[in-house]
């Protein structure tokens, strides 16, 4: 399949990467790059071989988020107060699917990530930053509160004090800060940033294909459950994982202390 907005590449078994790809634009987001994404998301999690996500963005900015452009042309014409606004037809459902998809996704923020662009790395699993990102819930500054999933995702990571200064100022803060206050995982320099975040996602491929996608599945559905909820979820899981061929692979191999060999058998 080909796409207007997206480039998609496999640089690794299991390893899959999209790159935003209108860097005049500053990657920001039109239709066409929504409907892009949510098309190679469904076709890359029916393909049973690609286990892990990378996201990046071309040129010097990961995703600015909205087309402040084609958002202008928007408000420009004649809507109706009751009529959604235009994040929700545009962001919104790529926001959703990444959370909910079956692939842990790592962002790679190569550069600028505001408004609706943060907030889909927010929605990742995993950020790596270059050390020349900028980042900030920037929505405040054009007369908006945070309308792709920040206020959801930003007290989770930060806590809700920082989530409230930077929601209400609409800093940025660079790479540094935003390693400090758990915004991203890890950084690197910039000429180093995708050969990072593709060799984590390999490492992370290697595992288990059930067991990665049970993982993720827990740890997203834990954030709306109490202590009681989350490991009655998760007994259920282990329950599924217990007759699978990885189970009894990866337990062989930790007592004949070798290498496992995952994915030999089970059943889709």
């Amino acid at each position: 399949m080909t796409y207007e907005t997206i480039l998609l590449d496999r640089p690794a078994p299991g390893v899959a990467i999209i790159t935003l790809n209108r860097p005049d634009r500053g990657n920001g987001v039109v239709p066409e790059m929504a409907r892009d994404l949510l098309a190679a998301l469904e076709a890359l999690e029916a393909d049973k071989s690609v286990r892990v996500l990378v996201m990046t963005g071309a040129g010097k900015q990961f995703c600015a988020g909205a087309d402040l452009v084609e958002f202008q042309k928007f408000l420009a014409e004649d809507h109706a107060r009751e009529q959604e606004p235009y994040n929700a037809r545009v962001l919104w459902p790529v926001t959703q699917r990444l959370v909910s998809c079956r692939l842990p996704v790592i962002a790679a923020i190569n550069g600028g990530a505001t408004a609706g662009g943060l907030d889909l790395a927010l929605a990742c699993d995993v950020r790596i930053a270059s050390t020349k990102a900028k980042m900030g819930e920037t929505y405040i500054k054009l007369g908006l509160n945070p309308g792709n999933g920040g206020t959801y995702f930003l007290p989770r990571l930060v806590g809700s004090g920082l989530a409230a200064e930077l929601a209400l100022t609409g800093d940025l803060v660079d790479a540094e800060r935003a390693l400090a206050i758990g915004l991203v995982n890890s950084i690197a320099e910039p000429e180093a940033l995708i050969t990072e975040a593709v060799a984590l996602a390999a490492r992370i491929a290697e595992r288990p294909r059930l067991a990665i996608e049970a993982t993720k599945q827990q740890l997203r559905q834990s954030w709306h459950m109490d202590l009681a909820g989350s490991m009655n979820a998760s007994f259920w899981a282990v329950a599924a994982l217990t007759y699978s061929n990885d189970l009894r692979e990866g337990v062989a191999a930790a007592l004949e202390k070798r290498e496992p060999v995952y994915n030999k058998g089970d059943k889709e």
